[in-house]
């Protein structure tokens, strides 16, 4: 039996001729790399855009899940570094905001901290409303799921591809069920910003004040419409939000 041959961990989702600034996306929970392929058409020409895949899906669906999301981390931390250096942001949504926080510690730890963390529809690392959720049975797993709108409609009623996709859902979520932050890790000195949408049933927007604790460079918090997968909402809007942190000064 032949090895799996592993494709890496980043995927360009623009070529910028001369880029000043490299905006890094980490996907949600069964979500894919292609999760921001939208953003492409709505980035100025000196931003690098690259997002995060994830084993399991996409071009690595037939690689090993990961569930831990230190070691998610890790090797986005590693693959960023071996490419040029260069002003970055990070956004990471719901599970993907928690693995952009990681990184983010990796990447200060070797002395190239981002120049803003952005976390997207998550509670503070180490929190999560329903920690059992990756536990449920598969039909009313795939029906909360479903509830949150992160499905598309002609995906949620097809079992063939619910079998397929339950696996790497599950993995997900038990990562950022069983993830607990590094204790005793220093803040980071970058900027973060927090974005929550109103009626978020996963996230409350009481709780999302103490992501300020992760860093000592200045913490804001922006609501906007559309529920846990607010980025359908005026996605022109949230990515001129992201940009504008790059000129934010650092704690």
């Amino acid at each position: 039996m032949g090895r799996t041959r592993h494709r890496g961990w980043l995927r360009p989702v623009t070529h910028a001729v001369a880029p000043s600034l490299r905006v890094v996306c980490f996907p949600h929970s069964g979500g894919s790399a292609t999760s921001f392929a939208g953003w492409a058409a709505l980035m100025p020409p000196d931003v690098e855009l690259v997002a995060v895949q994830y084993p399991g899906r996409g071009d690595r669906f037939v690689e090993p899940l990961v569930d831990d999301v230190p070691a998610m981390a890790g090797h986005a931390a590693a693959e960023l570094l071996r490419l040029p250096d260069r002003d970055q942001i990070l956004f990471g949504h719901s599970l993907g905001a928690v693995v952009a926080y990681e990184t983010a510690l990796v990447l200060r730890d070797t002395g190239a901290e981002p120049r803003a963390l952005c976390a997207s529809a998550c509670l503070p690392p180490g929190r999560m409303k329903d920690p059992t959720i990756h536990l449920a049975p598969d039909d009313r797993f795939w029906e909360t799921l479903c509830g949150l709108g992160g499905i598309e409609p002609g995906i949620a009623g097809n079992v063939e591809l619910r079998e397929l996709l339950l696996p790497a859902l599950r993995s997900d979520l038990r990562a950022h069920a069983t993830y607990r932050p590094r204790p005793g890790a220093r803040p980071l000195s970058c900027p973060v910003t927090c974005y929550h949408g109103a009626g978020d049933p996963l996230v409350e927007e009481a709780g999302l004040a103490d992501w300020a604790a992760v860093t000592s460079g200045g913490f804001t918090l922006r609501v906007r419409p559309g529920g846990h997968f607010h980025l359908a909402s005026d996605a022109g809007g949230l990515i001129s939000d992201v940009l504008r942190q790059r000129s934010r000064p650092t704690g």
